[in-house]
């Protein structure tokens, strides 16, 4: 499957460490911006002492061409003629010509985009580190009676683990002893935990993939408040979080069509201007004109072929807009991403977290067959506060909260039945509130009426609870995700500015994601999905040439963010490995700044376009120019600073900009 873009080069393999760590070509190329600026001054204070202003153009010579000199030696040791190389003998012609202070501008502006390129890029392969630190290091392995702590690397198809309450799964498996509510939101992104029972039938088992879900676990969630027993089913590297490690892999490897579209201008530009410089050193042997006249001549074309407008014209426009990202909570992840982001027609977004709270929240309260509704909340919360559950401590909270019901502390002997529910002790009667298998197990009635309620609330993608008390039926409970206060108005001004298309990408319920996609104004709703089913999807788009961008905060999102043309992640609330997989945060995790973002990469594609053309329609005319004598050095020098201006004000616009 062919990807739209990616984190690393693999031909770019040198270290762009040094004394300042990862960080040392950015600190070079600063430091080189700063004896320009010393030299420039002491060429214009002490014109009587030149040799001082000259050190400090050597100077920078030496920490603005250091890293492009070995980033060139790198190129040419495998074939390769690239800007690079270009700049370096544009500097070392500068020199020659003792135009020593153009040369260290060119080499400052050339090195300082350069380095946060590879500063950009670097922060990718964090990616890696932190989604491994999700799967927990050992398991307790049982042995008969005996329990012995292993490295996970050192469990085997079939071995028993014994999973403690509120600790990481340490393998993917199938339940055989004990029940528990499990959170899956580190895998599938599920907002609300998934009640897990043991297998009854543990020979002939099918296939992972085939398994019954409620009896499924998966390396890296977290277990409830009960103790397990887990089949290990597969082995740590085929474990889900080994995929999606591997997935972001395979990812990065693969260059962007942008990237591949750069390369090939620099194969034949570089070489044909090398070859013409060349060319016209020699140039003496055929007509009337002496040595040093030919490498005048030379040298003015190498200079005219290697603008500082052409080095500054796409850096400027990114660095601007990146710093007007910065401003608006948003972080940028280079150029491609900034590029990447005006192309978009599709979005795709998970549900928790993104579009929703993602927590639960009591949604619904009714009271059934007469009951009184401040008495049924009562009950309700008299029980539940007396559970540890998830959900119950949404309920309690909301009861509380929002519907200002007080605790009469009227219930006892609260038990936690798993995956059903609970039941305890109220005024002297035996209440029940969870699912309709505790129902019917304990002889409650429900009635066709109040199933209908049921299905329709489920239909609408919410949780329900049904109250059960003196062998009835006294009311339902539901609760659910409930989609941001911004999300409907930030999706349609994504329609607004031309988005065509949006999607989401959730572990939830098919019901649930539908009831979010029509509530907010979503295209279309797919639900019941693993990692590995969002890549896919994401990969549907791609094969037809859509660009799209994938919206997510999970670990779950990260695979599907690498996939997609732009991964873009919610910030505050983000898992580390999403943020770091991403090639925009929104740091304030607000979804509302999206239109923004997208508005501004348009802008920004725009005006890189417009210094391209400029910076181009420059060398174009001053290469003739100089070629056949028209323009010298100081002529061709002069109309560089003057387009390298015109190019950086141009850029300096996006420092202004505001979505219309």
């Amino acid at each position: 499957m062919e990807q739209q873009h990616d984190h690393k080069d693999h031909n770019h393999n040198h270290d762009h460490g040094g004394i300042f760590g990862k960080k040392t070509e950015l600190y070079f190329a600063i430091l080189c911006g700063v004896f320009f600026l010393m030299g420039l001054i002491l060429a214009s204070l002490m014109k009587a002492a030149p040799l001082v202003s000259l050190i400090c153009y050597i100077s920078a010579y030496f920490f603005g061409g250091y890293f492009t000199l070995i980033e060139a030696i790198d190129k040419i040791r495998k074939g390769e003629f690239e800007i690079d190389f270009l700049m370096i003998v544009a500097a070392i012609g500068a020199a020659y010509i003792d135009r020593w202070g153009e040369g260290a501008l060119l080499l400052f502006l050339f090195s300082l985009g350069h380095s946060l390129e590879h500063y950009a890029m670097n922060k990718a392969t964090k990616s890696i580190k932190a989604l491994g630190e999700l799967s927990p290091k050992t398991a307790l392995l049982k042995n008969g009676g005996d329990f012995k702590e292993v490295p996970v690397e050192e469990l085997k198809v079939n071995d028993i683990i014994v999973v403690k309450p509120n600790t990481k799964i340490s393998a993917d498996g199938v339940i055989i002893k004990g029940s528990s509510s499990i959170d899956q939101s580190p895998i599938t992104g599920e907002s609300i935990p998934v009640d897990k029972t043991a297998i009854q039938e543990l020979t002939n088992l099918p296939k992972f993939e085939q398994l019954d879900p409620s009896h499924v676990v998966f390396t890296g969630t977290i277990n409830g408040d009960a103790m397990l027993e887990v089949q290990v089913l597969k082995l740590n590297v085929d474990a889900t979080i080994s995929r999606l490690v591997q997935m972001i892999n395979e990812v990065e490897t693969k260059k962007s069509p942008t990237q591949l579209t750069t390369k090939k201008f620099e194969k034949w530009f570089v070489p044909t201007v090398i070859v013409l410089v060349v060319g016209l050193c020699f140039l003496h042997l055929f007509i009337d004109e002496t040595v040093h006249e030919s490498l005048y001549r030379a040298i003015s074309v190498l200079v005219a072929s290697s603008p500082c407008a052409l080095a500054i014209s796409t850096p400027s426009a990114v660095i601007s807009a990146i710093a007007r990202a910065a401003k608006k909570g948003v972080l940028i992840k280079g150029g491609r991403a900034l590029e990447d982001l005006g192309s978009l027609t599709t979005i795709a977004f998970d549900k928790t977290g993104t579009l929703t709270e993602g927590k639960p929240r009591l949604t619904n309260v009714l009271p059934l067959n007469g009951f009184d509704e401040k008495e049924f909340m009562e009950l309700v919360l008299d029980v539940e506060s007396l559970s540890d559950h998830p959900l119950a401590r949404s309920i309690t909270k909301d009861l509380k909260d929002e519907y200002k019901i007080e605790n009469n502390n009227r219930s006892s002997n609260m038990e936690s039945i798993q995956g059903k529910g609970v039941m305890a002790h109220y005024n002297g009667g035996q209440i029940y509130i969870g699912n309709e298998q505790l129902m019917k197990d304990e002889g409650v009635v429900i009635s066709r009426e109040v199933q209908d309620q049921i299905d329709q609330l489920q239909k609408d993608g919410q949780t329900i609870m049904i109250v059960g008390y003196k062998q009835k039926t006294i009311g339902l409970l539901s609760v659910m995700d409930l989609p941001r206060k911004t999300a409907a108005t930030t999706l349609q001004r994504l329609k607004d500015i031309g988005i065509k298309h949006m999607v989401m990408l959730t572990g939830d319920h098919q019901d649930v994601g539908d009831s979010i996609a029509k509530q907010i104004g979503l295209t279309e709703a797919k639900g019941n999905l693993l990692p590995e089913d969002k890549v896919k999807a994401i990969g549907e788009y791609v094969k037809k040439g859509i660009k799209i961008a994938m919206v997510g905060d999970g670990v779950n999102d990260a695979p599907a963010m690498a996939s997609s043309t732009v991964g873009i992640a919610m910030g505050a609330a983000g898992s580390d490995v999403a943020l770091e997989t991403a090639d925009v945060a929104l740091m304030s995790d607000k979804i509302e700044s999206l239109p923004f973002v997208i508005g501004l990469s348009r802008k920004s594609k725009a005006i890189i376009k417009q210094n391209l053309w400029v910076s181009m329609g420059i060398v174009a005319f001053l290469i003739p120019a100089t070629l056949f004598g028209f323009a010298n050095i100081g002529v061709a020098v002069a109309i560089h600073e003057g387009s390298t201006i015109l190019v950086v004000i141009n850029a300096l616009r996006l420092l202004r900009y505001h979505l219309d």
